[in-house]
């Protein structure tokens, strides 16, 4: 089986783009929060290659190309910032106080839960920058001696949940504030989570937009002083 689809570059291109297709039918059909497309991607590419015995590697070779598309799509983010510009420069610092409280939120609750299940300090500097993106968390995780293979998919674990969890636990909340929601869902979940901030409206897309990368930095350096504390 790896040795027949070994030989097509497009293997995991379309397996990837068949289970997100299914994943957006499922979630057109059924219109419930956990009938993720990512999830439901993801859990259906597992079971392909485990029930066929394709290796990871085989597959990778071909859905890499996937990730070539990554840098313009997140470039692609500044489009509605820019348009939501004036909205912005009207609460800059709520907006910087939003992205500090939930940056030192994230990192905290990654020092307490690590204290409380006695993780050991590579395990803990693994997790705390779960929440931004993935080539900024990585970097940080190698750097401070962390597991990045395993940063990776918790960053992954963390932006699916909040495109899943962000818009009824807000409702739950009572967050009807636009710059709030952009906020929290920017800061909590990056670019997946933010693929649902522009789903639920332009302001709420272009304030998590900007979370992103005030968060990555405020995170790296967040990640750096937090790592000393256990």
């Amino acid at each position: 089986m790896n040795e027949f689809f070994t030989g097509s570059a497009f293997f995991g291109v379309i397996l990837s783009l068949a289970a997100y297709e299914i994943g957006l039918f499922l979630k057109k059909k059924l219109k419930h929060p956990l009938a993720n497309p990512l999830l439901i991607a993801v859990a259906l590419t597992i079971a392909v290659l485990v029930v066929s015995g394709i290796d990871y590697d085989v597959y990778y070779e071909g859905a890499k190309i996937i990730g070539w598309f990554l840098t313009p799509a997140t470039v692609c983010l500044a489009i509605p910032l820019y348009e939501q510009v004036s909205l912005i420069k009207k609460y800059p610092r709520a907006i910087l106080a939003g992205i500090l409280t939930g940056v030192v939120t994230s990192v905290g609750s990654v020092l307490g839960l690590s204290v409380l299940f006695g993780l050991s300090h590579a395990e803990y500097v693994t997790f705390l920058p779960k929440s931004v993106t993935t080539a900024i968390g990585m970097g940080i995780a190698e750097q401070l001696g962390g597991y990045s293979a395993v940063t990776a998919a918790v960053i992954i674990l963390s932006g699916i949940l909040g495109n899943m969890l962000a818009e009824p636990f807000l409702k739950l909340l009572k967050v009807t504030e636009p710059v709030a929601k952009g906020l929290a869902i920017g800061t909590a979940s990056h670019a997946i989570g933010t693929a649902k901030a522009l789903e639920m409206g332009e302001v709420e897309g272009a304030v998590s937009a900007l979370s992103i990368a005030v968060a990555g930095v405020l995170t790296v350096a967040a990640s750096v002083v937090f790592a000393l504390f256990y």
